[in-house]
């Protein structure tokens, strides 16, 4: 069995809440998502998917994905879709860095494994930890008042993990977490994400304010070294998600004991094969995991679920269910959201199937 033809299709994922908010007064209320049908000469397709958070949040954009595929692919037709190690060898001698652009590519190959071995992702990627998987609800940037409004209602739909976007005016964003924090109950967990967009004293002022309340740091800070500096100065657990880009730094942040969470985003690392290497790594340090991916649909939340569901329950943070938040569905047998928690697909591959008629033609084809 080898890769036969590669192809991707563009769909535009709407917000139900109309749009999405967070550090620096960056927003997004479509977002621009690219599947990615891998087919092979035996007639198995694999389905991947990569929607980065917009051109501004990580070195990712979406046209990029689409650009990228049309330079990488012509370099992957022939190979055997289930020998991921060369096949991700073979990606990054074609194509230097970008591991967003490989990451649907990876994701298809692993659904076309799983097709083949009739098994689940999961099962592939370790087993079945538990019975489900706990997710965490953002929380748009707003007003204080807003912001705390809000928690009511992700609570009744089982949510018990809050992720508030920060990373504002810190005067501002001291009165969103104590406003939140207020109306937390027993059992839930805050964060507050600044998404890099608090310079270093002004995270200092941030931990400093909010030193009583009980939640977690992700993020102050844009580089490695202020983030680090900020967690030498605060008792909060910290978490860090954008400098967590590769194994290399993930090693060098625990030789500095810089977090206790990690944020691993499957196409940040360049798919679900690098994932899962920093994923156990992370679980064989005793470092707990939010496991998720800078956006997507149906595809990328099934990906997420099979990888989140394969980790130890004692390493798992949260995680989250990107298809409940956009208003079009593109593929049937994806996890859904019930009472806050998620569940990986018990069927072969990734377990989703395409709408075609939703996804429509395809916008390009490597043969």
């Amino acid at each position: 069995m080898s890769i036969r033809a590669i192809r991707a299709y563009q769909v535009d994922l709407p917000l139900h809440e109309g749009s999405y908010k967070w550090s620096g007064g960056k927003s997004v209320s479509v977002f621009d998502s690219t599947i990615i049908e891998v087919e092979t000469t035996d007639g198995i397709s694999g389905w991947g998917e990569v929607c980065p958070l917009g051109p501004f949040y990580l070195p990712a954009y979406a046209a990029g994905v689409r650009a990228g595929l049309l330079e990488l692919g012509p370099h992957l037709i022939g190979y055997d879709p289930c020998e991921l190690g060369i096949l991700n060898d073979r990606m990054d001698a074609a194509l230097q860095g970008h591991p967003y652009v490989k990451s649907g590519i990876d994701m298809a190959c692993w659904d076309i494994l799983g097709k083949t071995a009739g098994l689940p992702v999961c099962t592939l990627l370790g087993g079945r930890s538990g019975e489900d998987v706990t997710l965490y609800r953002a929380i748009s940037q707003e007003s204080p008042e807003e912001m705390a409004g809000k928690v009511a209602g992700y609570r009744a739909e089982g949510y018990r993990r809050f992720q508030l976007k920060v990373g504002g005016d810190p005067d501002v964003d001291i009165a969103r977490i104590k406003a939140v924090a207020k109306e937390l109950q027993p059992g839930d967990r805050l964060v507050a994400d600044a998404n890099t967009g608090w310079t270093q004293h002004e995270a200092m002022r941030v931990v400093l304010a909010v030193k009583d309340v009980d939640v977690y740091i992700e993020q102050p800070c844009r580089s490695y070294e202020e983030c680090l500096s900020v967690r030498r100065h605060t008792n909060h657990p910290f978490i860090l998600d954008e400098n967590i880009h590769s194994l290399e730094m993930l090693l060098q942040a625990q030789r500095d004991l810089a977090m206790d969470v990690v944020n691993i985003k499957i196409s940040k690392l360049g798919g679900i094969t690098k994932a899962r290497q920093v994923r156990d790594l992370c679980v064989t340090l005793g470092i707990a995991l939010t496991i998720e991916d800078s956006w997507g649909g149906d595809i990328v939340t099934a990906a997420i679920a099979h990888l989140a569901h394969s980790c130890p329950e004692a390493s798992r943070f949260t995680s989250t269910d990107f298809n409940s938040y956009v208003t079009v569905s593109f593929a049937d047998g994806a996890p859904q959201r019930d009472n806050g928690k998620m569940r990986a697909s018990f069927g072969p591959g990734l377990g989703i199937k395409p709408k075609m008629d939703v996804l429509g033609d395809p916008v390009l084809e490597i043969k």
